[in-house]
């Protein structure tokens, strides 16, 4: 007996004047069922809130979470349901890639989100990285990921006063009621980064403060590699006045730079066979500071006072039924 398709709600939170959504365009071209297949936009200024509205009045049994300017490969559909065969995964998600044909610097993004230096095992948000596999939060991302919607909605949703990684302490409730992630490498979506220096070091900044702020609401041992940015933000505070004193400074302080150092120069490498030569150097200086500006946002972010974003209470979110 054939197993009945399941329906599917694709959910894109947009902004209210935004208009062309990339998304929207791309979810009509998914590979499956129109009747099985709805499509909802919410509008808003606080995307967990958005979310969550939509969340509460989808059909679908499956959730399907893109970003607005997320494109997914048509297939994803297909791609994602032999996984939800078990019963005991909750939420299959994949790899935000760069588009091939985005200018140059973005490109150069592309390649310090996929360095293993600069973000460690969540590299595989941004490069397919191994094959299918039980995974954490670590290396799934919110702009390409299908979820169980009756565990979603058990578990009360994104919390708002998380944005960004409201997503991530989502996902490690699940694991806690023993749910399993799985993460897909073909199961891609085409997402430029950001599209200038300024945006990218604040994507950063905001990285960092929402890791720490996941941290305080949801201590877990995962967090636990997302510290070492902020000390090493505090190590060169620390090294700084001691080398501008002109002081000989003993040896045993300089060894973490001396070894940084030798780790960012090795990767430089990895990402110039990776992205060619001039792309390569490009993302060096770049490695660098994604460590001190996650770090820093880290630092301000175990500080900030946590409560629910108010929004815009003139602009409430508003939840619009695409036709597909």
């Amino acid at each position: 007996m054939t197993e009945p398709v399941p329906i599917v709600t694709v959910i894109v939170a947009a902004r209210p004047e935004q208009t062309g959504l990339i998304a929207v365009a791309a979810a009509k071209q998914l590979d499956y069922p129109k009747q099985n297949l709805e499509l909802l936009v919410a509008r808003g200024r606080q995307p967990s809130a958005q979310r969550n509205a939509a969340l509460k009045i989808a059909r679908g049994d499956l959730i399907y979470f893109l970003d607005d300017d997320s494109a997914p490969a048509p297939d994803n559909l297909q791609r994602a349901l032999p996984h939800f065969a078990d019963p005991a995964v909750q939420v299959v998600g994949g790899p935000s890639l760069c588009p091939p044909g985005a200018p140059f610097l973005e490109k150069v993004f592309a390649l310090v989100l996929g360095s293993w230096l600069a973000f460690g095992p969540s590299r595989a948000r941004y490069m397919p990285v191994g094959n299918v596999r039980h995974t954490t939060e670590k290396e799934l991302i919110l702009c390409n990921l299908i979820a169980r919607k009756q565990t979603l909605l058990a578990l009360g949703g994104f919390n708002e006063a998380l944005y960004p990684n409201e997503e991530n302490a989502l996902m490690d409730a699940i694991q806690n009621i023993g749910g399993k992630l799985v993460y897909d490498p073909n199961f891609v979506a085409y997402r430029r980064p950001r599209r200038t220096l300024r945006a990218f070091a604040k994507m950063l900044m905001t990285y960092g403060r929402g890791r720490a702020e996941q941290f305080r609401v949801y201590p877990t041992l995962g967090s636990a590699l997302n510290f070492v940015p902020p000390l090493f933000c505090l190590y060169l505070a620390g090294l700084t006045p001691v080398l501008l004193s002109g002081l000989l400074c003993p040896r045993i302080l300089l060894a973490p730079l001396a070894a940084y150092t030798i780790a960012v120069m090795l990767q430089t490498v990895a990402l110039i066979v990776r992205g060619g030569l001039v792309a390569g150097l490009c993302a060096c200086p770049l490695i660098m500071l994604t460590h001190v500006l996650y770090g820093l946002g880290f630092w301000r972010g175990l500080f900030t006072k946590l409560k629910p974003p108010t929004s815009d209470q003139s602009v409430p979110v508003q939840v619009q039924n695409v036709p597909v």
